[in-house]
């Protein structure tokens, strides 16, 4: 069968073409990162922190420890690691380094893969090619209507097709739930287990949505069938989810909030989404004044412009489901699956938010997204199936490109084909943490981020004045006693004591209160660039520089 259904992918070459092409505005945004310039590093897009993140923590995975890379001495907890593990034991395996994985290889591998299975999947469950080639282009190139309003791709705050791999994790959990989708249509339920059960600590919100939908599945086949099997694999499946999920996640679940429709009135209320300001702020009025009549409809319509604005062409999908729905004891496991996950992906952000970044869970809202564009696909491929003159395929085939390409057109344009990237390591840093990296292990000092020197800082940023990010721990192979504060909040640890200490370190003329201070809490390192100091000297400090040139100085704890 693998050697058979490999022939017919070569033989759709069409096929093969869309997925290469649409590999290509994928891997468009990432490539270019973490590469050397005459400048420095260069990261385009949200790679500066996000790309940086993910470094950081798959470097101290790669040297066995289990701790937040950017809190020193605090347990690694909140967070789905498994894409991070796989990164470290890539470099563990291979020598080369996480930088090149996460920016250059597995953005290739994970486009190709998402690309071949969703083929595998759809020749499953019996797709013509023209339906086949449809749905991958929009899996691709699927974008929303901001274009349309004279803005950017998350104007109704889903990132689009073209931005998947921004997120590896999120590339990386829709390679494994095709696979265990693939499974589930060839009733291979051991890697249905495995892949739905794994899910949850490579993308927790796509193994809620997978399990989820492996629940309805199962339901589905009970009321049709009578039969009780895939609930036995939906509870081996969440057995194994809270397994993997537990140990790092106890406290999780106190990180998301019910806050209803939170992502409705900041769409409509916020600048840079939709920002008609008057309507947002009128449809919160009636709720908070329980004005019902007028709330319910302003929400309703709130909801239609989230809904149809992300779907953008996707939108055929709508009459695809509607056939499937009215003709539901004919669906499959597999059908109902994709609109279980598509319904769970929307309804789930509509009333959760995360503490710290309520946005965060609009990224339940990708997999419908993603599970749209196939089912939009299938159904297109069909309507132009049934075209007789080819000059209405013709037409049909140039307004559906039309009105999609132009949200990839304009993000790699705008973000990530730029000749200067947003945000870059200056090479005087990749000199000091180069030689930081090479010292004995021990916790670094940093300057707390300063969010007011970053405001009047002029693009392209070095990272210190970016956003707060992990660099240093990232590039000196070290943990950092407080970076990335962003992340922290995400992660629900409370940084900010921990601020307040740092800053009364850097301000205090107390001799013996700063002299303790880095002895204990166990501070090996100190990093100041940009002329960073404290308000004491080196002898006071008790510590000796180990490194300078004309940006950063390292000092050693003595």
């Amino acid at each position: 069968m693998g050697k058979k259904l490999f022939t017919i992918f070569w033989e759709s070459k069409f096929i093969f073409l869309v997925i290469l092409l649409g590999s290509v505005s994928w891997v468009a945004v990432m490539i270019r990162s973490g590469l050397i310039y005459d400048y420095g590093v260069g990261f385009w897009g949200p790679n500066g922190h996000d790309g940086v993140w993910h470094l950081a923590l798959a470097e101290g995975l790669a040297r066995f420890r289990f701790e937040m890379p950017t809190f020193a001495g605090a347990k690694l907890m909140n967070y789905h690691v498994g894409f991070d593990l796989v990164l470290a034991g890539l470099f563990r395996l291979t020598g080369i380094s996480i930088s090149v994985w996460y920016f250059q290889i597995l953005p290739v591998v994970f486009s190709f893969l998402i690309g071949g299975f969703t083929f595998w999947l759809l020749r499953i469950i019996k797709y013509s090619k023209t339906q086949i080639f449809w749905a991958e282009f929009l899996i691709y190139f699927g974008g929303s209507w901001g274009w349309a309003l004279g803005k950017g791709e998350s104007t109704f705050w889903a990132q689009q097709a073209v931005s998947t791999l921004i997120n590896p994790p999120f590339a990386m959990s829709l390679a494994i739930m095709l696979f265990g989708t693939i499974a589930l249509a060839k009733k291979k339920y051991g890697w249905v287990i495995l892949c739905f059960g794994v899910l949850i600590q490579v993308k927790a919100y796509a193994g809620v949505l997978a399990l989820g939908g492996l629940f309805v599945a199962a339901v589905y086949e009970f009321i049709l069938k009578r039969k009780y099997g895939l609930f036995g694999v939906w509870a081996l499946s969440a057995m194994l989810a809270i397994l993997l999920f537990l140990p790092l996640n106890g406290l999780s679940g106190e990180l998301v909030v019910l806050k209803p429709f939170w992502l409705l009135e900041t769409m409509m209320q916020v600048s840079d989404r939709v920002g008609w300001v008057r309507f947002g702020e009128a449809m919160v009025n009636y709720k908070y004044g329980q004005i019902w009549w007028k709330a319910v409809p302003a929400y309703g319509v709130a909801f239609l412009i989230f809904w149809y604005g992300n779907m953008g062409m996707r939108l055929i999908g709508e009459f695809t489901v509607a056939a499937w729905v009215k003709d539901w004891r004919r669906l499959g496991l597999v059908r109902v699956f994709m609109v279980s996950v598509i319904l769970g992906g929307v309804v789930l952000p509509m009333f959760f938010v995360q503490k710290g970044t309520p946005w965060n869970t609009i990224q339940f809202f990708y997999y419908s997204l993603f599970f749209m564009s196939i089912i939009a696909g299938v159904g297109f491929g069909a309507i132009v199936e049934l075209m007789k003159k080819k000059s209405h395929e013709l037409l049909l085939v140039v307004g559906i490109v039309g009105m999609t390409l132009p949200t990839s057109y304009q993000t790699l344009k705008n973000n990530y084909l730029t000749i200067r990237p947003p945000s870059y390591l200056p090479n005087e840093e990749v000199e000091a943490l180069k030689f930081l990296s090479a010292q004995p292990a021990g916790v670094v000092l940093t300057y707390p981020f300063d969010e007011e020197a970053s405001k009047r800082a002029e693009a392209p940023k070095p990272l210190y004045l970016y956003v707060t990010t992990a660099y240093v721990s990232a590039y000196s192979k070290k943990p950092v006693y407080l970076e990335d504060e962003m992340n922290l909040d995400i992660t629900g640890f409370d940084w900010r004591g921990r601020r307040s200490l740092v800053e009364e370190f850097y301000e205090s003329l107390d001799e013996n209160f700063v002299y303790d201070f880095l002895r204990e809490n166990n501070i090996s390192y100190i990093y100041w660039v940009g002329g960073q100091r404290a308000r004491l000297g080196e002898t006071q400090l008790g510590i000796e520089r180990i490194f300078e040139n004309s940006k950063v100085d390292i000092y050693i704890v003595q």
